[in-house]
């Protein structure tokens, strides 16, 4: 669960956050729709540990993020713009180091369940430095949840992969939904946030101006609410 009280986060003179209210409910898949700039990127650093709060109060499964951040750090899988991973290394040598800072039991095996799991085992012994932008975010998304977190934080997952790649990508974070793994994942595809998520927040300016339950797995309803509130289209 996380739960967002009054948040905001202040960059050279700007707030990029403003007063960010948010509960997130055990086991939900919320969308964050917003146009470049609206601060869903800063929004993820800030739940992942990454940049500091200036005000407000971030609680995830009960702990406080300013006063538990390292115990925190245990329980999310963050996957970033970026891959994090090591291009001279294979997805098994990733995953397994990975896996070894978490502490995962059995990593070798877990790490090898996960390459097959993303559609990449021909390649698990492979650099990953030769490898196509969308076999890179399979893999970063197999390093993001090698620990099975509690809290999944998604950067656009989907960007690069082709629909093999998403569908796949699609049944990972299913399927991590059914073991009670709650996920917050900023996207700007409209159609992947239909099909697979809960709810949907919307934000702009650095706040929310939206949030409502997908009642049907309708993307032009999605895409309606986003146009009244963002463009200001009716």
């Amino acid at each position: 669960m996380i739960e967002i009280k009054k948040l905001s986060k202040q960059a050279d003179n700007k707030f990029i956050l403003r007063g960010i209210d948010l509960r997130v409910n055990k086991g939900e898949t919320v969308a964050v729709l917003g146009p470049n700039g609206a601060g869903k990127s800063t929004l993820l650093k800030v739940l992942a540990t990454l940049i500091k709060p200036t005000a407000g109060h971030v609680l995830m499964n009960g702990l406080d993020l300013r006063k538990n951040h390292i115990e925190i750090k245990k329980v999310i899988g963050y996957l970033p713009h970026s891959s994090l991973l090591y291009d001279h290394y294979s997805p098994l040598e990733n995953l397994v180091f990975f896996g070894n800072i978490y502490g995962v039991n059995n990593v070798e095996q877990r790490a090898v369940n996960l390459v097959k799991e993303v559609g990449l085992s021909f390649f698990l012994n492979e650099p990953v430095k030769n490898f196509s932008r969308g076999m890179i975010q399979r893999i970063a998304i197999a390093r993001a949840i090698i620990h099975e977190p509690e809290v999944l934080l998604l950067d656009e997952p989907h960007t690069g992969l082709d629909q093999g790649a998403i569908s796949i990508l699609n049944n990972v974070i299913l399927s991590m939904k059914e073991k009670g793994t709650t996920t917050l994942m900023v996207t700007h595809d409209f159609k992947q946030a239909a099909e697979i998520c809960d709810r949907i927040i919307i934000v702009k300016n650095g706040k929310i101006v939206d949030d409502f339950r997908i009642e049907t797995r309708n993307q032009g309803f999605v895409s309606e609410k986003y146009e009244l509130q963002v463009e200001g289209v009716s």
